[in-house]
């Protein structure tokens, strides 16, 4: 909770007029109504995250239904996954004298004053590492017998053959969003607009390759999870990395999305095809990512809840 006060703090001085933290010539100076009501909207979800450590700590948070618990804590893992793995590498090469001037002619004004991204951004990476932490401990209370045992001891049940086509269709999506950032993590400006492909730095190479890795991650978890070719590999870890990988693909695509649209000023700087269409299939292969694994949780579920029944006495 308290390393969600920085950024709200600063959201809400931005919204009353202020410019700390914003240098001279940046858009966000520019950015007028809409602006405010993006961060208006962020300082509500950031308010989300205060929201969830309360209901993961307090005994009623016990009491609440699944379906309000778990989406929410989703889409906070694919906001702040990406930023809490690529952040801290971000910072490494910095140091190591890999950040350097954008490899293109772009000369485009600073964005936010550097200490703004160590304020923020350490706070996210606290608030994703401790609300990891309380989302553990309290599902593996609430709901740990749904992920008990090894790959090789799920059934094969009627639905399989459904969600083995799901996880391939998912897969199958992954396929373009995960060649698109391979080739932006490789050098090429393919499918960037002007603007972007002029400001690549260090920082951007960083990010492409967060976003291929969650693909990759994606791609693995659901399969391993769909055809169980690794009998003794612990159910608990392509139900993480599908987790992991479907919410930042989702959530972190929907977000680049919007913030495109949003911080889309001149021609040079608005999203390509190319780009929208990567987005959009990125969320789609993280929600059929999701939706066979709501299925999968509901039949685990039901199966547990079956009675055992008793063998009938030898006459």
């Amino acid at each position: 909770m308290v390393a969600c006060l920085p950024y709200i703090g600063l959201k809400v001085a931005w919204i009353a007029g202020s410019r700390i933290g914003i240098p001279e010539g940046s858009a966000l100076l520019d950015g007028g109504t809409l602006l405010r009501v993006a961060n208006g909207v962020t300082v509500l979800m950031d308010g989300a995250v205060i929201v969830l450590a309360l209901l993961l700590t307090r005994p009623w948070g016990r009491r609440v239904p699944a379906w309000l618990l778990v989406p929410p804590m989703w889409v906070a893992s694919g906001l702040l996954l990406p930023i809490m793995t690529a952040f801290p590498v971000q910072l490494t090469v910095g140091l190591l004298g890999g950040g350097g001037r954008p490899v293109g002619e772009g000369n485009s004004e600073p964005f936010l004053d550097p200490w703004v991204f160590g304020v923020v951004y350490g706070g996210f990476i606290v608030q994703g590492l401790a609300l990891g932490v309380l989302f553990a401990l309290y599902a593996g209370e609430r709901w740990g017998r749904l992920w008990q045992g090894r790959l090789r001891d799920l059934p094969v049940g009627p639905t399989t053959p459904a969600l083995r086509a799901t996880a391939v269709a998912a897969a199958s999506a992954a396929l373009l969003p995960g060649v698109t950032h391979l080739l932006w993590v490789s050098g090429s400006t393919a499918g960037l607009d002007t603007g972007r492909a002029a400001d690549r730095t260090s920082d951007f190479y960083v990010m492409e390759a967060v976003n291929l890795l969650f693909v990759v991650v994606t791609a693995v978890g659901v399969l391993l999870l769909a055809f169980r070719r690794s009998g003794r590999l612990s159910l608990r870890l392509p139900l993480v990395l599908a987790w992991a990988g479907s919410a930042e693909m989702a959530c972190w695509g929907g977000w680049l999305s919007v913030a495109g649209l949003i911080g889309a000023g001149e021609a040079a700087d608005r999203p390509t095809t190319v780009t929208v269409v990567t987005y959009a299939v990125q969320m789609l292969a993280g929600a059929l990512v999701v939706t066979l694994g709501a299925y999968f949780f509901a039949e685990r579920s039901a199966a547990s809840a079956l009675p055992t029944t008793a063998a009938a006495p030898v006459s």
